[in-house]
């Protein structure tokens, strides 16, 4: 009876033994082996977060090779525009002095806030991607009827320009504004052309905010012609 007792205890004193010795382990595991996958997870971050950083890397050069790459079409956009917005600025130039309607009158002044710096902007978009800037001279309001578009753009004609320099007051308001719902629908068609062909993420965008601005005005100077 005693032999059986003292061969229990003994069992016992071996168990717990055992158990301290894997509590042990499992706690040097834990705190100083922080490279080994043997407890928590602890090591689970690390080749997960390679891969992670890699496609974050990875996505940010593909974000900017998007925004730096150009086509034939941003550059048509650009070189066509330019002239197109300088036309529509001096077109506005003429209203301070000429028009009658208050309403003409903001209307240009917006037209010529919106577009001055949209000009410098396409400039330098040309200037980085090594093409010419259209000549602040060069511009002889017939320059886009030399692609064939048969004057889709909306560009006035000399004599429409020296018509509208011309006029003051109901006159101006009037020539002012169906010659600038023109302009604009010419504008509009040249930057859906450029949202549909061109490469160039922030001259997409530009067409995009041209379409919307430039279509609210198209709406605005209708109802000022009572054509609403």
């Amino acid at each position: 009876m005693i032999r059986k007792r003292s061969l229990m205890r003994r069992t016992a004193v071996v168990a717990a033994a055992g158990a301290a010795a894997l509590v042990l382990a499992a706690c040097g595991g834990s705190g100083g082996d922080d490279g080994s996958a043997g407890h928590g997870g602890h090591a689970a971050p690390a080749p997960s977060s390679a891969p992670s950083s890699s496609a974050s890397a990875s996505a940010s050069a593909s974000a900017s090779a998007s925004q730096g790459q150009h086509n034939a079409a941003d550059v048509a956009f650009a070189k066509g525009m330019i002239p197109h917005h300088r036309q529509a600025v001096e077109m506005a130039d003429l209203a301070p002095g000429r028009a009658r309607s208050a309403e003409v009158k903001k209307l240009a002044a917006d037209i010529k806030k919106a577009q001055d710096p949209e000009i410098r902007t396409l400039s330098g978009w040309l200037t980085s991607w090594g093409e010419d800037v259209p000549a602040e001279g060069a511009m002889d309001h017939s320059t886009h009827d030399m692609s064939g578009m048969g004057g889709m753009d909306g560009m006035m004609t000399a004599e429409e320009m020296t018509g509208l320099e011309n006029a003051s007051g109901k006159a101006f308001d009037t020539a002012f504004t169906e010659l600038m719902i023109k302009h604009h629908e010419g504008a509009v068609e040249m930057a859906r052309t450029e949202q549909a062909d061109g490469a160039h993420g922030p001259a997409r965008k530009m067409a995009v905010e041209i379409i919307d601005s430039q279509s609210a005005e198209i709406e605005q100077m209708n109802a000022l012609l009572g054509k609403d």
